[in-house]
């Protein structure tokens, strides 16, 4: 049953270190399992939401989802997306920027390193929005509750999150322009851009968070007028088509789980420039993680039990904020990416043991039943 299910991923993850070592050695090998790690650990939450809707398709839909949807998953926003970023942010071709990674690697680095700036701003502004409307919502499930209780309280303020990000964005630009003037000018446009990608980094939060609502009222609709036509079916007696319907609402369904998929595979990417600026390595371990991904969505849909492990949503979103800290601090420090990386899998290893710790204290007190309400110590 798990070789079935993750066996795919298992091929693509020896494949993809070997060639990591191959590519660049037992460094690269390392960045790569970090990479993969994080992308998995990330997107655990995207996994249970595909589950929770992927269950209610039929095997048509589930299969386009579980084949198209992974190119569109793997190919298109893992594999393409950072290259877009670097290309855009750097001022070259996407086709010139691959060619210059393989053929030209201390160019390369060179335009990236000049376009880190823009690219940190735009990733740390994308992912502290993530990570402050997690925090500030008010959930049933708190893992470090010191911190989440008073958060929450703060959340009922509007538009709060966005406040805070962009005093963040301001104090980020502001320090870049002081250290610029303190050191002659010579990089008193580096602000500037600063300013310009985090609004940048904001803006595609909110239209990727609005797509993700349009589309999940779109669906919610659906499955409502589905419901109302098999009630009226049974009053009046007449065969519904369910295929039309089952179809109608799972191409709901379908575009949905894309638009989701790529607003987790968002925080992913953007981390991954956290690590390394490295696209062939970026590449190879988001790869390996979403390849993960879909066999933990598949795994959820006939087991569903993944979920049981409250804590790792938290965990996950705790990485995202120190992903994108540690983003920020980089627009004028160079940070060790080992720190980068290991810092969101310590934090996601974590929430994952306080999850085991709580279910153990919860089936010790006899109250599972009670085991989604009931709040146990966590890992504090």
């Amino acid at each position: 049953m798990l070789l079935k299910t993750f066996g795919w991923s298992f091929a693509v993850t020896a494949l993809g270190l070997v060639a990591a070592v191959i590519y660049g050695g037992w460094e690269a090998f390392g960045v790569v399992a970090i990479l993969s790690v994080l992308e998995i650990s990330l997107s655990f939450d995207n996994a249970v939401v595909n589950a929770g809707i992927l269950k209610k398709m039929n095997a048509f839909w589930q299969k386009i989802f579980l084949t198209i949807g992974v190119l569109i998953a793997v190919f298109g926003m893992r594999l393409v997306f950072p290259v877009v970023i670097v290309a855009i942010t750097a001022k070259i071709g996407p086709i010139e920027a691959v060619d210059l990674s393989f053929n030209q690697p201390e160019r390369y680095q060179e335009l990236v390193t000049d376009a880190h700036p823009a690219i940190a701003a735009f990733g740390g502004m994308f992912l502290l929005m993530i990570f402050l409307d997690f925090i500030f919502e008010d959930r049933d499930i708190q893992w470090l509750r010191w911190i989440e209780r008073p958060l929450a309280k703060l959340g009922k303020v509007d538009m709060l999150s966005v406040c805070i990000a962009l005093i963040v964005l301001l104090i980020s630009a502001m320090t870049v322009a002081t250290n610029a003037h303190q050191h002659g000018g010579g990089h008193a446009d580096k602000a500037e851009t600063v300013l310009l990608s985090g609004v940048a980094g904001l803006i595609t939060y909110l239209i990727v968070g609005g797509l993700s609502g349009f589309f999940e009222n779109k669906l919610e609709e659906e499955e409502e007028r589905e419901h109302e036509a098999e009630e009226e079916a049974k009053r009046s007696g007449k065969k519904v088509s369910s295929v039309v319907l089952a179809g109608k609402a799972a191409f709901f369904m379908f575009l949905y789980l894309e638009v989701l998929d790529a607003s987790f595979s968002f925080d992913g990417v953007i981390g991954a420039f956290a690590v390394t600026n490295e696209i062939v390595l970026m590449a190879l371990g988001l790869g390996i993680g979403a390849m993960y991904v879909r066999s933990l969505t598949v795994y959820l849909v006939r087991q569903g039990t993944l979920d049981d492990y409250v804590y790792l949503e938290h965990g996950a979103h705790y990485a995202i904020g120190a992903l994108a800290v540690l983003l920020l601090v980089t627009i004028q420090y160079q940070i060790n990416e080992l720190i980068t990386g290991l810092t969101g899998v310590v934090l996601i290893a974590w929430s994952f043991w306080s999850s085991v710790r709580r279910n153990k204290a919860l089936e010790a007190e006899g109250g599972d039943d009670a085991g989604s309400k009931a709040e146990v110590p966590s890992g504090v």
